[in-house]
């Protein structure tokens, strides 16, 4: 996409690759609204963190990131041991899997890199061959969302009133998006509609990041309290709910999304408000079973008992907000089951939770083609 610096537009990728320094490029999306600011992650390690510290957040783009972080650690060893290169490359694997272990798309597109890769017959020719793979998966990235949005836009009519919760618009992936993607699509095409953003606390992802990119696009929006959403869906206000994923099970149709969707998905049922969940074929899970046996990330105490922000001066400073001897449960993420959800929106089209197992060849299930 291309944001507004100063009087230019200048166009971005949230995710991208400095072969020469051997080092990732991301948007510093911790500073944002108040702050654009690319920053370099010069190894793996210091990749991880960024992912694991959301530097850089959101299931495409920390997917794209931590196939850049494989090929980044593949690159960096030394020698022409095989044996010695392997155990370095699980080594990397395991240090980015982990450092937000909910998602699912760092691991496929960890995979992905490490199946393309063992196809070089020497150290060299795996090391060159992973960042062909990495850069294919960011480019992936960017045409699934596009075809979300295609598919996506169909439902986004004049007039509507479109709720979002947290951010899976374009710095959530390498680019354009896949909540936003429908929304960027029907703009496009002169479509008149209105977002109204969930913050999403603790982190704010929603007023922070969902109305930063709605802002650059012109799109018409006000940021609200979390809270009130049942209120608005009561006297009629919202008539569509688009949300992103983390991971969708493949097997079931359960989705796991930012703490908060499951309680948007109950009152969209309640109100008989369509609910869509947007994703890009890396964000299934073939292999899982169900959704009680995702990992949900806990994090911090201090993301709920207090808040990032810009002082007068510009600086930004952290405030505590909470009773000063409390602690606090920080669960990131929360799974709808499948009957709460009217459609997945994906780059095949829009295909109902039940029939994702059925339509698997379709959104690339890695498994055998049927005869």
């Amino acid at each position: 996409m291309k944001v507004r610096i100063g009087r230019k537009k200048i166009q971005h990728r949230t995710v991208s690759f400095d072969a020469a320094q051997n080092a990732v490029l991301l948007i510093e999306q911790r500073l944002l609204p108040h702050r654009f600011e690319v920053i370099t992650t010069k190894d793996y390690p210091a990749t991880a963190r960024a992912i694991r510290d959301m530097v850089v957040r959101g299931a495409g783009a920390i997917g794209a990131t931590a196939a850049y972080g494989l090929a980044q650690g593949m690159r960096a060893f030394r020698g022409a041991n095989p044996d010695a290169f392997e155990r370095h490359v699980e080594k990397v694997f395991q240090t980015l899997a982990n450092a937000r272990p909910t998602a699912v798309d760092p691991v496929n597109a960890m995979k992905q890199v490490r199946q393309r890769a063992s196809l070089g017959g020497t150290v060299a020719q795996r090391q060159a061959l992973a960042l062909e793979a990495a850069e294919a998966f960011a480019s992936e990235d960017i045409e699934h969302c596009k075809a979300i949005g295609r598919h996506g836009c169909k439902l986004i009519r004049n007039g509507m009133n479109v709720l979002t919760h947290c951010n899976a618009g374009w710095l959530a992936f390498v680019d354009v998006g896949s909540a936003t993607a429908p929304l960027y699509a029907a703009q496009s095409m002169g479509r008149q509609f209105h977002v109204f953003c969930d913050e999403t606390r603790p982190r704010s992802q929603g007023a922070s990041l969902t109305a930063w990119e709605l802002a650059q696009q012109q799109i018409p929006h006000h940021v609200i309290a979390d809270n009130a959403a049942g209120h608005l869906m009561q006297r009629g206000e919202i008539d569509l709910v688009i949300v992103g994923s983390d991971r969708v099970i493949g097997r079931t149709g359960e989705v796991a999304n930012k703490i908060g969707t499951y309680t948007k998905a109950v009152l969209a049922a309640r109100h008989k408000i369509p609910f869509y969940v947007a994703i890009p074929c890396s964000t299934i899970d073939w292999q899982m079973r169900r959704g009680r046996d995702i990992p949900i990330e806990e994090r911090h105490e201090d993301e709920v008992l207090g808040a990032w922000g810009v002082d007068q001066t510009g600086r930004r400073s952290f405030v505590r907000v909470a009773n000063p001897t409390s602690k606090a449960r920080n669960p990131g993420f929360d799974v709808t089951p499948p009957d709460l959800i009217t459609g997945i929106i994906t780059p095949a089209g829009i295909i109902k939770p039940s029939r994702i197992w059925a339509e698997r060849h379709q959104l690339g299930f890695p498994g055998p083609q049927p005869v």
